[in-house]
């Protein structure tokens, strides 16, 4: 499941045939999959370099995110919720946290783990949770977008990953329901996968603060493919029209 990959301290997390997450236990800088660097750079351009960051990630695998987070932004105070104690075992065994990382694991599923938060403790949550392939149902609905905007300080964000192909029936109708929870929303993804030549990473970015412009066009710009950045009227032209899912 965990297996060192490529150079001493990088280690991959494969499930079902699936390369998960990646880590660089040396350099937890490096983030080797291309969405999840265009995740830390947006992450980046979200308040200023070096400020401590109050982060809760929905989703852990090798808790890269996170790991990242730590390293550029010393001080900062995360929370990861990841339902599969069997992985969490693994990672402390394998690939241990940094001590005092500040980071705090919990073996709970993102619903439930949402429900025990208190209100407005963070600044960002990153939803980046997979079950066969695709972001489970009940993380996408209305209710559970606005679970995530409960537990957001004011100006906070919300960056999703999310997978999707052609016509991006999840993406559509995850976009709508952010809708009813963020007055603004932004996406990152491949040009490719918008012209349907096969499933991709959508970046999305929800919030009600004004939107980095810059650095979200310097996270599409700086991804490995070619990368289109969507934004109101484009957004709901081009991803517009699903219906958001309720629990």
């Amino acid at each position: 499941m965990i297996q060192p990959w490529e150079q001493e301290g990088s280690f991959l997390l494969s499930m079902d045939g699936v390369d998960q997450s990646h880590v660089d236990l040396l350099d937890p800088t490096r983030l080797v999959f291309d969405y999840v660097r265009t995740i830390g750079r947006v992450l980046d351009g979200l308040v200023p370099e070096g400020r401590p960051l109050r982060t809760l990630h929905v989703g852990g695998g090798l808790m890269t995110l996170a790991r990242y987070v730590h390293a550029t932004r010393p001080g900062s105070s995360q929370v990861v919720l990841e339902p599969d104690a069997v992985l969490v075992e693994l990672m402390r065994e394998q690939t241990p946290l940094p001590r005092r990382s500040g980071i705090k694991v919990r073996t709970k599923d993102g619903r439930t783990g949402l429900a025990e938060l208190g209100d407005g403790g963070f600044d960002v949550v990153v939803l980046d949770a997979f079950a066969g392939g695709e972001t489970p149902l009940d993380l996408t609905t209305v209710e559970a977008l606005a679970e995530m905007r409960r537990v957001l300080a004011p100006g906070g964000a919300l960056v999703m990953n999310l997978i999707g192909r052609t016509p991006f029936p999840r993406v559509r109708s995850t976009l709508a329901a952010a809708r009813e929870a963020f007055p603004r929303l932004a996406v990152i993804a491949a040009q490719a996968t918008l012209k349907g030549r096969g499933k991709g990473n959508f970046i999305v970015l929800a919030t009600e603060a004004p939107l980095p412009l810059r650095a979200l066009e310097r996270a599409t710009s700086s991804a490995a493919e070619p990368s289109r950045l969507l934004v109101d009227p484009a957004l709901k032209d081009t991803l517009g029209g699903g219906m958001a899912a309720r629990d």
